[in-house]
């Protein structure tokens, strides 16, 4: 099958789903054994068809070893109570994120599995993204069989002094990957890449260019760790000299040479987004949205939406993934719906969390193969099912999308609440206009550059069907006025009446 037929889009919808526990929950849910080989096509057709790109994450094999440090870590048998009232040994299968070997795990379905649902997808246009991890692999991995400089070495002193941050393999003495900002809490299930490598670099390649034969992008985990001075601030002189090139100028042309379509998209953070689309990622994680959505006003969003179009356009808005808190929970589900029309109708790419559409409120640790039991929210399944209809932005033409200005009506202030900006794609206008505020909200939305004229437009709420007709001249002369409660918004599709 020519899997190249398949496009990206410019602003696609990824449907993040944690691999073990779906399989694991469909196998309960159909009462026989389900894999990546059988995975009943109902399922694709229900559940994921309205999306653009599935990531399935967690289906590389996982390390012997780091299943036996998960089973023991204290902090993790907390976490893994909090999601299972009652766990056993064999529900922790290990973090996927502690890379064995990047071959799909035989109790997800092997290889065969992932060619199958590959197939699957793409039958429906729908492309597959996996992950990579470029930081670090697995203690147990087949590289550390290897006397070279690929990882950062310690000595026996410092392994005695910091059992926690170095260890030892055969007559070799290794570090334990991390987050600076979290020196304290290495990975323990890790061993650290040494990005000034050579050797490191070419065999990351090599792993990346497999990787592009089975899937159509990687999102690429804590990619900002890889940036040559973070490298360097982090890991001193361990590391050796800076090579010429960062990591990343070096490691992704390499790869588009032979797969011009494959994306690249970064998980990052601490303001470097930018600084990894200079670097050849297609798009970045818009983790500051995230915090603003949670913590700021409309204000402060808006601020951030002004940002030029080719930064805009290449960051990955969400408002759940598998490291953070699940949405309903940390919004409330009123607020949790306004963040979502903001997230999925902005530029760039939208991530959507498996679950978060059914309202699930338990996060599960990425170490556990099965996940609670939780009742779906029917109100805003049938919600999240509309507004994932109406996504604007699909390659139509050239697309323009800008903000609007807002005006208050009298000396109501309350209009700072508000959020407006639309999509232009020939013809066709899409205005989404959003109260992020506890208070209700009235203003008037004005669209820079467009001219009504005499004719009457008609104003349909894509997520309610309600029309609304307004004369052009009053437009003109007033703009749109909105009028909205706590948390509510309109995606309105504009059309100019004959």
């Amino acid at each position: 099958m020519n899997f190249q037929n398949t496009k990206w889009l410019s602003h696609p919808k990824i449907l993040e789903i944690n691999t073990w526990s779906w399989l694991y929950d469909l196998s309960e849910r159909y009462n026989y054994p389900i894999t990546l080989q059988n995975v009943p096509d109902e399922v694709l057709d229900k559940e994921i068809s309205l999306f653009d790109v599935v990531w399935l994450m967690g289906v590389w094999e996982r390390s012997p070893k780091g299943r036996e440090i998960a089973l023991d870590h204290p902090d993790l048998q907390e976490e893994y109570r909090q999601a299972l009232r009652y766990f056993n040994t064999d529900d922790v299968v290990g973090s996927p994120y502690a890379v064995h070997y990047y071959h799909v795990d035989s109790h997800l379905g092997g290889q065969e599995g992932l060619i199958r649902i590959r197939k699957q997808l793409a039958t429906r246009g729908i492309l597959l993204l996996l992950d990579y991890v470029p930081n670090h692999v697995a203690v147990d991995h087949i590289w550390t069989l290897e006397k070279s400089d690929i990882f950062i070495q310690g000595t026996l002193e410092e392994q005695m002094a910091q059992p926690y941050h170095f260890f030892s393999v055969g007559d070799q003495v290794y570090a334990h990957g991390l987050d600076p900002n979290f020196f304290e809490n290495p990975w323990t299930d890790t061993i650290q890449i040494n990005a000034f490598s050579k050797e490191a670099r070419q065999k990351t390649i090599n792993t990346l260019l497999n990787i592009a034969e089975q899937c159509d992008g990687v999102r690429c985990d804590m990619a900002m760790l890889l940036i040559n001075e973070v490298f360097k601030r982090t890991w001193g002189e361990r590391g050796g000299k800076p090579l010429e090139k960062e990591f990343w100028r070096e490691v992704i042309p390499a790869v588009k040479e032979k797969s011009p379509n494959f994306k690249f998209i970064a998980e990052v953070y601490w303001d470097l987004e930018w600084e990894l689309q200079q670097q050849g990622f297609d798009y970045c994680y818009d983790k500051k949205l995230y915090e603003r959505l949670i913590h700021d006003d409309a204000r402060s969003i808006q601020t951030h939406l002004m940002a030029d179009w080719d930064y805009q356009s290449k960051l990955v808005r969400f408002i759940e993934n598998h490291d953070e808190q699940r949405a309903v929970k940390v919004f409330g589900e009123r607020k949790s719906r306004a963040a979502a029309i903001i997230i999925l109708t902005l530029p760039g790419a939208h991530l959507i969390h498996e679950g978060q559409t059914r309202g699930y409120t338990i996060k599960l640790p990425i170490q556990l193969r099965r996940r609670p039991m939780e009742e779906n929210n029917a109100e805003l399944i049938v919600f999240y099912n509309k507004l994932l209809k109406i996504i604007p932005g699909k390659e139509l033409g050239k697309v323009q999308w800008s903000l609007c200005k807002v005006e208050p009506v009298g000396k109501d202030a309350s209009y700072e609440n508000l959020i407006a900006y639309i999509w232009e794609i020939n013809n066709l206008r899409q205005l989404t206009v959003v109260n992020f505020s506890t208070y209700l909200t009235q203003g008037h939305i004005r669209i820079r550059g467009l001219h009504y004229g005499s004719n009457n437009w008609t104003f349909t709420d894509l997520l309610t069907q309600k029309k609304y007709t307004y004369k052009g001249e009053d437009l003109d002369n007033y703009g749109l006025y909105v009028d909205l409660d706590a948390w509510e918004g309109h995606i309105f599709d504009m059309k100019k009446n004959d």
